[in-house]
């Protein structure tokens, strides 16, 4: 199920349901946290595979060679600690669905490699001459712009447009205020009943402060806050003051200005984002939608250029 009232949002709905039932590859881009992974979702169980286990795997949470072990599977001594046979996810969603979660933190060799695997519909598990003849519908997320990484040459042109078949892109949250207050009642009626706590509204002026946040993580960094919200909460209405996101006329010295490049923007966010974690980088890099090792190297460049 999709919960939306952005117009928008629905169009992109309706088309993914269109072609749930075809055999072709689907590219869905947008922002961390903006569910891309639940669209990917939503898809496979409007398609005709939808009775066979979805399979997923995402790029940014393994290093290369783990993640083309992860893809591919190996053989009992494919290498160190290949103790016994494993299936790759490629072979496992055979007949069902693979969602390959930010593809665009695939290495160049790997993306190779899943090319032949998807044009050859057939795997090799690393260490083995075998191949496994495969059948698999495959979903990718992206949060980076791929045609502009095969411009600079960080991602295979012949792989994108291989992936590319049916391309979707999931407006980030803040640019579809009207889903906002839907989203929180279902995430507060849900966390309710997860963590046993009895049922919740949420007052109008909580629901103005949620839709005057510019939400940097989207859709995942609402529901965390709501979740935390009910959780720290033991009145029957969430109030504004239960919301740990800070008011946005707070941040107006911070606002973004007509003609502002990008990386000038991207700096305002995330040290403002780190004001108000109070320099906790964890908590930043989930709220942003970044690695923290992203967030990381960001610091050191702005402490270069002398802003910390």
């Amino acid at each position: 199920m999709m919960l939306t009232k952005h117009p928008r949002m629905k169009n992109l709905i309706e088309v993914a349901e269109s072609v749930a039932s075809s055999r072709a590859a689907i590219l869905i881009q947008g922002e961390n946290g903006a569910g891309k992974h639940s669209l990917a979702k939503f898809i496979h169980s409007k398609s005709q595979r939808a009775r066979q286990k979805i399979v997923s795997v995402n790029c940014s949470s393994l290093p290369g060679g783990l993640l083309e072990a992860e893809l591919f599977g190996h053989v009992k001594g494919a290498f160190v600690g290949a103790n016994q046979d494993k299936a790759g996810k490629l072979e496992l969603a055979h007949n069902s669905t693979l969602i390959i979660d930010d593809i665009n933190e695939m290495s160049v060799p790997l993306q190779a490699k899943l090319l032949k695997a998807i044009q050859d519909s057939e795997v090799e598990r690393i260490g083995s001459n075998e191949a496994i003849k495969i059948n698999v519908r495959i979903i990718a997320t992206a949060s980076r712009s791929l045609e502009r990484m095969v411009r600079e040459g960080k991602f295979r042109e012949d792989l994108y447009y291989r992936i590319n078949v049916i391309p979707l892109e999931i407006p980030a949250l803040r640019e579809r205020v009207e889903d906002i207050e839907v989203l929180a009642k279902h995430f507060v009626e849900v966390s309710c009943i997860l963590n046993n706590k009895p049922k919740m509204k949420i007052h109008p002026e909580a629901l103005e402060k949620l839709s005057k946040w510019k939400w940097p993580g989207n859709v995942r960094e609402l529901e965390n806050t709501l979740e935390r919200a009910v959780l720290l909460n033991s009145d029957v209405e969430l109030t504004a003051a239960h919301l740990d996101i800070p008011n946005v006329e707070a941040l107006e010295d911070d606002a973004l200005e007509p003609g502002m490049t990008i990386g000038e923007a991207e700096r305002r966010l995330i040290l403002k984002t780190l004001e108000f974690t109070k320099q906790n980088r964890t908590k930043a890099a989930k709220l942003l939608g970044i690695s923290i090792r992203t967030l990381r190297n960001k610091i050191h460049e702005y402490r270069g250029e002398n802003y910390l």
